[in-house]
């Protein structure tokens, strides 16, 4: 069953490299980024308890306190939470505070010096050498920042002391409570050093102006264009008034510059500056879908003359997200229905302290389940999973820190502080398309939804509903989204999106059955710590299509039969004596099972009924006598077997087999990062023997260790639940090798290598480099030509001297010459060519000469190129209205046979590349453009370069309408 949520993602994860290798972090003349951002997770001394110490105090000896790692819980929880009695107010559990303490060297410089935290639990206090920096009060799931330039020592150590406290406060929501979540506690997400010049980019969370913002205020996802916005806020810390150039880059995978916005201002000391800047891309868009997740990298550079002052980036993509009243949700102008689930970030044993390769691994699973949308419940979640729904193609509806309850003024202040803080920290994700608009369970919420309108008017906000409480509408809100667990009443006026419902085969086709149903977002991925009562106190947690170890079970195999297109079979039965059902999950037409090698049935998908609704309902075969062995299903389309699988009957058991979740991560040996594995009991055919419920001790040799290995929590040994045995492997600060052992009395034990890389505190060093692209786009064609928006004009007329002077990529001069004497160009202007850049492309130069045309480009310095060439004939498109009808009819250029396909070689020196292509023709340009040569080459000298077109056939005429010359800048 494991295998199913990994053997999916491979192709998914593959990267597109082609074009050039890119090897510039900036362009030439600019020295690289001078922004440090270093990881502060390693190595911090750590005290539980006691809120009233005087522990900040810089000559404090801490060396006899345990040494943790971030993301770090106050205390390890068992799967009973520890014996603890609470009820849903959390009045003691992990009602603590803890101290951190940790020496940072600053070197000797004028930067400004900044710790960054992406969250601790919940109020936070700083001290840097013994003086008080200030606290954070605003809650536990949204990231802030300390200035403390003022406080530190340059060039030496720095004592930093934090004060994390999860007591609970009237005024810090989730609390006072209810909630049925845990709010789990620590210093548990990411802690950054960073610094910057003393006129920076401000952080995104500051204030609704501030950072970086990236919006498309237009995407045609028809004619493949878009409008980028880019407003970026500068802070002047300098004692001078400063003239910025402020540069927004928008880079695609190869590393180009496929949109560069510069945008000089003058910045006061002391002061912010808001810079403004609007393009548009029309050629080569790709837009991000959850099929196609296509990231662009945007990266911000501040230039004080030809210095570099700070230079950020984040990685973008460019969608259309709508909400239509009958049709639902639009993606890209196409129908998408919204089919997931709820994901709390709770952990077993580790609770929210979760290393960002977890979070990951949890989208990941949603891939392979065939989900498109997660909804963080109920509180903004860490960076990493954000990234991870960017990467893989996964919608996020994300919501502030709530549940039921609603507190006082100073309450309802932090909920909105909570609820613009985690819009402007993840407002620049493609993958967010909902903010939550009021509180769960209580509907839309006035005040949340104009809160995140604000910050926000792109994307849509949602109602929260359920359906025993509040007006049963969307409100102010966009989407009514709704609980949808049981019968719901509503005016049906609207669509509804079931932002909780339960999971499961029936309930997704009753959901598909409905069309104003626009998504389900089930109840829950995963198992979760709770203080409602459980139903089986000897299980895990309930509540998830996975445990809280993300193991599957329930009907979480099913998922990816009816919502992925890989060939897919599982079965959902065993093959043991008194089986009388077979149950097949697949997304295959048709399935067969065979006994030990022998046909014992065929069936074709059964859609009758609610299974109607659905893409791949369950194949079902009865079991009319039960033979032991060996049980086959083939799954079958167009009369052939797509997919095969075998299980057989159970045997005794004689061994253990530890399965590692390795696929698709690396495992850094940062003190940390965690492994997740299971540990399951096999019989000597390797069959899973999922009734087993004995204990199973792990062992580590090497560089890591068992979490919650040297405390009472039942992490190890582990009793087995629903036939496995989790177990949570934590790397050491060592890069190196680990064997993991997994044992049972009486049974073959199993080890598994793992090997960690080396950890790099450097968090700009996944940081890409990338190219500018300087371009001149030529228009061709007489002086009546009716010249492209932004292109160079070359007006020419019959019997003059071909050539033309740019300035545009350094410079250059282009000529064009027939290959004979006899040869003659002919030049055609104020044709009406219909297609995008039909005015470039719908005039040009006629070359009438047997050997052909050359075009010669002289004076280009040195560097990497592309030049394109247009050639299509046209025609005329003019009709009565155009008042240039009359002239029209004077032309003849378009009477002369052309070549319908012309070959093109270009020549430097020695080197030489050869083309050809079919030409375009008409009055009307195809809907991919007019035929196009390309020729990618590297200037090396000072030698010319030409390019000849012929007619590949005979001796017709040859078109060029128009060209495009790039200049890669490294």
């Amino acid at each position: 069953m494991f295998k199913v949520f990994t053997s999916l993602l491979t192709c998914l994860l593959v990267s597109l490299v082609t074009g050039w290798s890119i090897l510039a972090q900036s362009p030439a003349g600019y020295q690289k980024t001078p922004r440090i951002k270093l990881s502060l997770n390693q190595g911090w001394k750590f005290k539980l308890g006691e809120p009233t110490a005087d522990y900040f105090k810089e000559d404090f000896k801490d060396a006899q306190w345990p040494t943790v790692h971030v993301p770090h819980t106050l205390e390890l929880t068992d799967l009973n939470l520890n014996g603890y009695t609470d009820d849903k107010t959390q009045l003691t559990f992990h009602r603590n505070v803890g101290w951190y303490r940790k020496s940072i060297l600053v070197d000797k410089s004028d930067r400004k010096v900044f710790l960054e935290f992406e969250g601790a639990h919940q109020v936070t206090d700083l001290w840097v050498n013994g003086k008080h920096v200030g606290q954070h009060s605003v809650g536990g799931y949204t990231p802030f920042h300390f200035d403390i330039t003022d406080y530190v020592r340059k060039g030496a150590q720095n004592q930093i002391t934090l004060l994390v406290d999860n007591r609970r406060r009237e005024d810090v929501p989730p609390d006072p409570g209810p909630f049925d979540y845990i709010k789990f506690s620590g210093l548990y997400r990411d802690v950054y050093q960073v610094e910057t010049n003393p006129t920076y980019v401000t952080f995104n969370w500051e204030a609704m102006e501030a950072g970086v913002a990236f919006t498309t205020p237009s995407v045609d996802p028809v004619n493949m264009n878009a409008t980028v916005d880019v407003k970026t806020v500068v802070r002047n810390e300098t004692g001078q008034n400063q003239n910025i150039t402020l540069v927004n880059r928008l880079v695609d995978k190869n590393g180009l510059v496929v949109l560069r916005m510069d945008v000089n201002q003058n910045v006061e000391p002391g002061q912010d500056a808001r810079f403004s800047q609007i393009g548009g891309i029309e050629d080569d868009l790709h837009l991000w879908s959850v099929d196609d997740p296509y990231l662009y990298r945007l990266v911000t550079s501040v230039y004080h003359e030809s210095k570099l002052l700070d230079q950020i980036e984040c990685k973008v993509g460019i969608r259309k997200f709508e909400h239509h009243p009958r049709e639902g949700f639009l993606l890209n102008g196409e129908p998408i229905k919204l089919i997931g689930a709820n994901r709390h970030q709770h952990y077993g044993y580790i609770g929210d302290a979760m290393p960002n390769s977890l979070h990951r691994k949890d989208m990941l699973q949603f891939k392979a389940l065939g989900f498109n949308v997660v909804r963080t419940a109920h509180y903004p979640q860490d960076n990493a999973l954000v990234e991870a729904c960017d990467e893989l193609g996964i919608l996020v509806y994300e919501e502030a820190p709530t549940w039921i309850s609603i507190g006082n003024e100073a309450w309802f202040e932090n909920l909105e502080k909570a609820a613009r803080t985690m819009v402007r920290n993840h407002r620049n994700h493609p993958s967010v398309i909902i903010w939550g608009g009021g509180i769960n369970h209580r509907g839309y919420v006035p005040q949340v939804h104009l809160a995140v309108k604000q910050e926000d008017p792109t994307r849509l906000t949602a109602s929260q509903s359920s359906r025993w409480t509040g007006w049963q509408t969307s409100g102010m809100t966009d989407i009514y989204g709704q609980m949808i667990y049981g019968p719901v009443e509503w005016y049906r006026h609207e669509p509804m999106l079931a932002m909780e419902g339960r999971e499961g085969i029936e309930n997704l086709a009753r959901y598909k059955k409905d069309p104003l149903l626009t998504g389900i977002i089930s109840w829950n991925a995963h198992d979760y710590y709770t203080f409602h009562p459980i139903s089986k106190p000897t299980r895990d947690r309930d509540g998830g299509l996975m445990t809280i170890f993300r193991h599957p079970y329930g009907p979480a195999p099913w998922y990816p039969a009816e919502l992925t297109s890989a060939p897919y079979l599982h079965f959902a039965s065993t093959w043991e004596e008194g089986v009388s059902e077979v149950v097949v999950y697949s997304n295959t037409d048709e399935v067969e099972l065979l006994v030990n090698g022998k046909p014992l049935g065929r069936k074709k998908v059964d859609k009758s009924g609610l299974m109607g609704a659905l893409n791949s309902p369950p194949f079902k075969f009865d079991i009319d006598k039960y033979q032991p062995g060996k049980l086959t299903a083939r799954g079958w389309t167009d009369d052939q077997v797509l997919i095969e699988k075998t299980i057989a009957t159970p045997q005794k058991a004689v061994a253990v087999k530890l399965v590692v979740d390795n696929a698709d991560r690396q495992f850094v040996a940062d003190g940390s990062d965690i492994m997740q594995a299971y540990a399951y009991i096999v019989d000597e055919n390797g069959t899973v023997l999922e009734n087993e419920n004995r204990s199973i001790s792990f062992d580590v040799k090497g560089e890591g260790s068992i979490v919650g290995d040297d405390q009472d929590i039942g992490a190890n040994p582990r009793t087995m639940v629903r036939g496995h045995a989790p177990v949570l492997i934590r790397a050491s600060t060592l890069a190196g090798e680990m064997v993991v052992t997994a044992s049972a009395k009486g049974l073959k034990s199993d080890k598994v290598s793992l090997v960690t890389t080396m950890f790099d505190p450097d968090a700009n060093a996944a940081v890409q480099g990338f190219a500018d692209v300087e371009v001149a786009r030529v228009d061709l064609g007489s002086s009546h030509q009716l010249v492209q928006f932004g292109w160079e004009a070359w007006n020419q007329n019959d019997g003059e001297e071909a050539s033309y002077q740019c300035n545009k990529v350094g410079g250059f001069k282009a000529s064009i010459q027939c290959h004979s004497e006899d040869g003659l160009l002919r030049w055609l202007g104020e044709m009406n060519v219909m297609g995008k850049y039909g005015y470039a492309h719908g005039e040009g130069v006629l070359g009438v000469d047997e050997k052909g045309i050359q075009l010669k480009i002289e004076g280009l310095a040195q560097g990497q190129y592309e030049l394109v060439t247009y050639h299509h004939a046209p025609r005329s498109n003019t009709d009565s209205m155009d008042p240039n009808k009359e002239k029209l009819k004077t032309l003849n250029v378009t009477k002369i046979g052309y070549a319908k396909t012309i070959s093109a070689e270009w020549a430097s020196g020695n080197d030489k590349i050869k083309k050809q292509s079919v030409i375009s023709e008409g009055n009307m340009l195809p809907s991919f453009g007019p035929a196009s040569l390309s020729f990618k080459f590297e200037k090396k000298n000072g030698s010319p370069i030409t390019i000849t077109f012929k007619d590949r056939e005979g001796n017709n005429a040859v078109w060029l309408n128009a060209f495009e010359l790039k200049k890669i800048i490294k």
